[in-house]
C-alpha cells in the first residue's frame, strides 16, 4: 500500500516516532510531506518520548495522534501506555504503526527473533487492538478496519497497525546527508588502531557491523569486542558496568547520536560514577542512518557541554582525522571519564556485511577475555 494512501485513510495530522527500516517508506513520505515540523511531525528520542508527545497533542487538540516505531521499541511504550494512555487512567487514544521485525517464519537477525515472536502479544496485553498490514491489504479492507478503529479510539483506547515487510511503499527519492566528510567505518578503524587490545563495546546497527568487518580485514580476534546488536541506547551503560568492575582496564564505547539520545540519562549516571577508565566515543552524523538516514536532533545540540554538565572529566568534539587521532591517543593515557564526539558523514558501504559470529559466542569470548584483564 502506498504511504500516502495509508495516511489518507488514517486521517491524522500529527505523527511522532523513532524511525524503522521496516517503515522506511512511511518515514520518507513523512519527511517529504512535513520535514521536521514540530506541530505535525517529530522524530523523538525514544518510543516513550513519542507516546508522551502524542498524549500532549491529544490533550491540546482532542484529535488522534499517530506514533510509529519498530517493534523493538514496544518495551519503551509499555509504561506510558499502561499508566498514562490506558482507558482506566486518562483514556488518551493513539494510533500506533509498528514495524514487525523478526516475524515468525521470516528470516531476521537474532536480536529480532524473540521480539518478533511476542510483538502481537505485547500489544494485546496492553489492551491495544491490532491489525496486521501486509502487501495484500486492499484500500477497501483498510477503510473497513479504520472504521472499526475509530469507534475504539472514541472510547479512549488505542489501536495499532502492525506492518509486515514490504507492506508500505513510496516512490519518492528522499536523500539524507550532512556537510561532514569522515566516514564512520574509517573513524572506527582509527579507534581500533589506537585502542590496541583494550575491550570495545559498540552500539546497535552499522557501527557494530563495521567493527566486526574491520577485525576480519585486520585478521584480529573478535574477543576484544562486545557487539550490542540490540538494546539501542544502552551500549554506554554496558560499557560503564564493565569499566566499573575492571578499573585497571581501559574500556572503549563506540556509540551513535541516535543511541545517545534514546537514553541520555545514562550520561548523568556515568558522570556521577567516578569512573576513570571509560572512553565514550559518540559518532554523530545527525541521523538514524542504520534504518534509513532520517534525522536526529543531535546535529543541533552540544554533546560536549552536556557531557561536562553530567560530570565527565573531559569532553571534546572533532571533525577531522588529525584531531581524532590526537584525542584518541590522549584518551588512552588519561585517567578520567572521557567523551569524544566525532562529526561524521551519513552513509555506509553498500556491501557492508553482518557479524557471522553468533551472539552467544560473542558474549562468551568477550567475557573470557575480560576475565584475563585487570
Amino acid at each position: 500500500m502506498e504511504a500516502e494512501k495509508l495516511l489518507d485513510i488514517i486521517g491524522a495530522d500529527f505523527y511522532t516516532g523513532v524511525p524503522d527500516s521496516q517503515l522506511k517508506a512511511l518515514c520518507n513520505y513523512l519527511m517529504d510531506l512535513y520535514g521536521i515540523d514540530f506541530r505535525h511531525h517529530i522524530i523523538a528520542a525514544n518510543e516513550g518520548n513519542c507516546t508522551a508527545l502524542a498524549a500532549g497533542y491529544h490533550l491540546a487538540t482532542g484529535k488522534i495522534p499517530v506514533v510509529y516505531l519498530q517493534n523493538s521499541g514496544e518495551g519503551n511504550i509499555i509504561n506510558p501506555v499502561a499508566s498514562l494512555l490506558n482507558d482506566q487512567v486518562y483514556a488518551i487514544p493513539a494510533i500506533f504503526i509498528v514495524g514487525w521485525r523478526g516475524e515468525p517464519g521470516i528470516h531476521d537477525e537474532p536480536q529480532h527473533i524473540y521480539q518478533g515472536r511476542i510483538t502481537l502479544k505485547l500489544l494485546e496485553d496492553m489492551g491495544i487492538k491490532t491489525f496486521v498490514l501486509d502487501k495484500a491489504t486492499t484500500e477497501d479492507e483498510l477503510e473497513n478496519v479504520m472504521s472499526g478503529f475509530r469507534a475504539i479510539l472514541a472510547s479512549g483506547r488505542s489501536v495499532a497497525f502492525v506492518v509486515r515487510k514490504g507492506a508500505i511503499s513510496y516512490g519518492g527519492k528522499t536523500e539524507y546527508k550532512n556537510d561532514y566528510r569522515m566516514a564512520r567505518e574509517e573513524i572506527i578503524r582509527h579507534i581500533v588502531a589506537i585502542s590496541g587490545e583494550d575491550p570495545i563495546i559498540s552500539t546497535t546497527g552499522k557501527a557494530s557491523r563495521e567493527l566486526f568487518e574491520i577485525r576480519e580485514a585486520n585478521g584480529q580476534d573478535h574477543k576484544y569486542d562486545f557487539l550490542t546488536v540490540g538494546s539501542m541506547g544502552h551500549s554506554s551503560s554496558i560499557a560503564l558496568g564493565a569499566a566499573l568492575q575492571k578499573p585497571g582496564t581501559k574500556i572503549w564505547c563506540i556509540d551513535g547520536d541516535g543511541a545517545v539520545l534514546m537514553h541520555m540519562g545514562a550520561m548523568a549516571v556515568a558522570g556521577a560514577s567516578g569512573c576513570g577508565n571509560m572512553v565514550h566515543v559518540v559518532i554523530n552524523n545527525g541521523s538514524h542512518e542504520t534504518v534509513g538516514g532520517m534525522p536526529t536532533v543531535a546535529g543541533n545540540i552540544d554533546l560536549v557541554r552536556i557531557a561536562e554538565a553530567c560530570g565527565y572529566a573531559y569532553a571534546v568534539c572533532v571533525d577531522d582525522f588529525h584531531a581524532l587521532d590526537k584525542e584518541l591517543e590522549a584518551a588512552k593515557k588519561r585517567n578520567g571519564l572521557t567523551l569524544i564526539e566525532v562529526k561524521s558523514a551519513v552513509g555506509a558501504r553498500a556491501d557492508l556485511g553482518r557479524p557471522t559470529t553468533p551472539a552467544i559466542e560473542n558474549k562468551r569470548n568477550f567475557m573470557e577475555y575480560l576475565s584475563m584483564l585487570d
